[in-house]
């Protein structure tokens, strides 16, 4: 009768602490809103958007999709999924039965000394079973814990490859914007240096005949060489880009189709961000943080249960005979259910629970800090997003008003009434002006491509 009274309390105690915590996911900690005075309305909401859908410059999809197939970093990262989806299929494969087929044969001969009998024997053994059929009863759910702990790194490491794909594509934008950029400034450049190169020569004219001086000459030549300076540095900026772009493709084809200019890439659609809470969450890096989170979660229910009674099924099945011909007339089978308790361990069960709620800890840290950054890289986007525009429009209000400096500037030297010095400091101003503008497109391309990112682009 005490051992029935003793029974019930122990199995009550024992299902108490079988019990698994539920997840609960951390409250958001950033506001609920973007910053004020940021646009949160638009048409267009990137997260439902697929990057195809996104750019519009054939060239640069191009691009793209080659380094989606070519980036060796990309493949890393489908490598790694592969990998967590096998550490997954490992987990789960202790929730079956696992069954051993063993085959073994024995030939001997006992010599007539031995043999007690005072001939030779010769013997004969053959056997064939299924051998170690186990299978632990998951009362407590501690191999449940583990597979779910398993199936939640998976599911993070295919979220991390979708963070990296995202990343790539804004990257491959940013690097090819860059270029195109540069191909700009090149072909100013260059405009630049023909116009200072026709100036020196009406220049070297007129002191031929006695109408300028020699500083007017060595001013506009000095001038002509800075502009050739100039020149070169965008070349080798050019190379340095070009190098990039083609690293982070991988492999770029051969057949890419023409590109556009900086001002006809269509990126100038109203974005539609919405509520942080909305946007963040969808974020494959915020998911992946989150799946890390459970995965953790579930470590703690894992190591919980190890302190309880395994329960372990196993069971041998096999025939064996002294001849290959009558194997299969005699079978033999057992079976052999086992409980064990752990006692004493000299607390490695008890440090195994500290180490996963400590790791518990620092994934929760890890999952506020990813959407921390998050809403910090979203909103620094957005407002860089419209101080970029109100600059490009006072850019291009500057490009005008020295383009008519320039022609005024231009009349007054030729009627006399000034100097080489004030012509020369219109074209460069204008020429700056004009680098300004690109410079500053580029910018607001470059912007728009890491908003798509930022937004969780097509998640």
């Amino acid at each position: 009768m005490w051992k029935k009274r003793l029974a019930l309390p122990l199995i009550l105690l024992l299902t108490a602490c079988a019990q698994t915590a539920e997840f609960q996911r951390p409250a958001l900690p950033v506001p609920a809103a973007w910053p004020t005075g940021m646009d949160a309305g638009g048409t267009q909401d990137i997260s439902q958007t697929q990057w195809q859908n996104y750019f519009a410059d054939p060239r640069l999809r191009a691009l793209i999709e080659a380094a989606i197939q070519n980036n060796r970093d990309m493949r890393i990262a489908v490598g790694r999924v592969e990998e967590a989806r096998a550490q997954y299929r490992i987990a789960r494969a202790d929730k079956f039965p696992s069954i051993n087929l063993l085959g073994s044969g024995t030939i001997g001969q006992t010599p007539a000394d031995l043999s007690g009998t005072g001939t030779v024997i010769n013997g004969e053994r053959y056997d064939l079973a299924l051998s170690n059929v186990s299978y632990e009863v998951d009362f407590w759910g501690r191999i449940a814990s583990m597979t779910e702990s398993a199936r939640n790194s998976f599911l993070a490491s295919n979220e991390a490859r979708r963070t990296f794909k995202l990343s790539l594509v804004a990257d491959v934008a940013s690097a090819y914007f860059n270029l195109v950029q540069l191909d700009g400034l090149l072909e100013l450049a260059r405009d630049s240096l023909r116009s200072r190169e026709l100036s020196l020569a009406v220049i070297g004219k007129g002191r031929e005949i006695g109408a300028t001086y020699d500083v007017e000459y060595e001013v506009a030549n000095g001038a002509l060489e800075a502009q050739r300076s100039e020149l070169r540095s965008v070349e080798q900026q050019r190379n340095v880009a070009s190098s990039r772009l083609n690293y982070l493709v991988g492999e770029t084809p051969a057949d890419l189709p023409l590109g556009l200019d900086l001002a006809h890439q269509g990126l100038e659609a109203t974005l539609a961000p919405g509520l942080p809470g909305d946007v963040l969450l969808q974020r494959p890096d915020v998911v992946a943080a989150e799946l890390r989170l459970r995965a953790a979660h579930a470590n703690i229910d894992a190591a919980r249960a190890a302190f309880l009674p395994k329960v372990a099924l196993t069971a041998g099945l096999g025939v064996a005979s002294v001849g290959l011909a009558s194997l299969f007339n005699g079978v033999a089978w057992n079976f052999q259910p086992s409980i064990g308790l752990p006692l004493f361990d000299g607390g490695k069960l008890s440090a195994a629970v500290d180490v996963a709620e400590a790791r518990k800890v620092i994934a929760v840290a890890d999952y506020e800090k990813t959407i921390q950054q998050a809403f910090r890289e979203v909103a620094d986007l957005l407002a860089s997003r419209e101080s970029l525009a109100l600059q490009q429009h006072s850019a291009e209000l500057n490009e005008k008003s020295q383009l008519l400096r320039l022609k005024i500037a231009r009349g007054r030297y030729q009627a006399g009434m000034t100097n080489i010095l004030e012509l020369l400091d219109a074209e460069r101003n204008l020429v700056s002006a004009r680098q300004n503008t690109v410079q500053l497109r580029r910018g607001q391309l470059d912007t728009a491509a890491q908003l798509y990112k930022a937004l969780g682009g097509g998640a």
